[in-house]
């Protein structure tokens, strides 16, 4: 009898790693869409999943490069993704059309708006309401290209005035610095890093008009969820933000690694010219004051609502959004445990 005792216990022993794996539930997969081509910019996500801090959550993600920060939410909506890095603004403009698809951010990181229309110092648009009767350019799906239409309503231009194309990416500074474009949109970080590139001062041979001091202090990217996914997977989703949010506190701890591990997913890009993109966005566009105070990933309640009645009369939509239906704070750890020293 204690022979077949012996027998029975060693067998159990020997079947609690086969017990554990077979309990062990599977990880929750995230398809992930970035808001564009691989940037330095975009090195979170990727420190993210190099360090593991994804598997920590349970969570296997997939990460792939987007058509711009406007098009995030249309890939969401369509199921295609569950999770995406996109802009806050197109995303009020779903919501107050289609209020049953459109995602809800969950992590707020552009504070600051980084939408710019970019001119030659010696071109003709000295000031703002010079764009009428101009050509501006900007890539298909851009979130700055959207806004024009905002951004000429409240300075009074007419926007049926403006000239627009729609070019290449890789080719719009280039066709700003040869003046086949009187002017062209995007974010402040990646067109001032791409001027610099191409031996353009940005300071000197540029001028600057930031959406933000022209009456659009809006915000801008973050991660954000399908309705779905948060309704059916809350806790994956809290793993999402903390994972991502860890990978960013690692970032800004080694900027040298991550750029790292951008480059073993595009080993095309500069490194010089990824550390100063990123530099200037830390700087530009995610800390302010406010993030400083509040801890990093959350919205300030009335500049969301100022976002988004703004955008809401702007591009004379049906309906106001509630806020709820555009931020959900409830996947944010407590504030202190967000706050980070970003400058700004």
């Amino acid at each position: 009898m204690r022979s077949i005792t012996r027998r029975s216990v060693i067998a159990g022993t020997a079947m609690l790693p086969f017990v554990a794996r077979a309990r062990a539930a599977p990880p929750t997969k995230i398809r992930f869409t970035l808001d564009w081509k691989y940037q330095g910019v975009h090195a979170w996500f990727y420190v993210a999943r190099d360090k593991g801090y994804f598997s920590d959550e349970g969570l296997e993600v997939v990460i792939d490069q987007g058509e711009g920060s406007a098009a995030t939410i249309s890939r969401i909506m369509t199921g295609n993704y569950e999770a995406g890095f996109g802009d806050i603004n197109a995303l009020i403009a779903a919501a107050a059309q289609k209020p049953e698809q459109a995602p809800r951010m969950v992590y707020e990181m552009y504070n600051r708006g980084p939408s710019v229309v970019v001119t030659r110092a010696d071109g003709p648009i000295k000031t703002l309401r010079d764009l009428a009767g101009r050509t501006v350019g900007a890539p298909a799906g851009s979130a700055s290209a959207r806004l024009l239409p905002l951004l000429a309503r409240i300075n009074g231009i007419d926007y049926d005035k403006i000239e627009k194309q729609n070019v290449a990416a890789n080719l719009q500074e280039q066709m700003l610095i040869t003046s086949k474009l009187d002017g062209i949109l995007g974010f402040n970080y990646s067109i001032y890093v791409n001027l610099m590139q191409a031996k353009f001062d940005p300071d000197k041979d540029a001028r600057w008009f930031s959406y933000s001091d022209f009456g659009l202090d809006l915000y801008s990217n973050g991660v954000m969820a399908s309705q779905s996914f948060i309704k059916n997977n809350p806790d994956a989703v809290r793993g999402l933000v903390r994972a991502i949010h860890r990978g960013f506190k690692a970032t800004i701890a080694d900027v040298d690694g991550a750029i790292k591990s951008m480059l073993a997913v595009e080993p095309l890009l500069n490194t010089n010219v990824e550390k100063q993109r990123l530099d200037y966005t830390l700087r530009h566009v995610m800390g302010t004051p406010w993030t400083n105070a509040n801890g990093f990933g959350g919205v300030d309640p009335a500049k969301l609502e100022t976002s988004i009645k703004a955008v809401v009369e702007g591009y004379q939509l049906p309906r106001t959004p509630a806020p709820g239906e555009v931020f959900d704070p409830a996947f944010l750890a407590p504030a202190g445990e967000r706050h980070l020293a970003l400058p700004g």
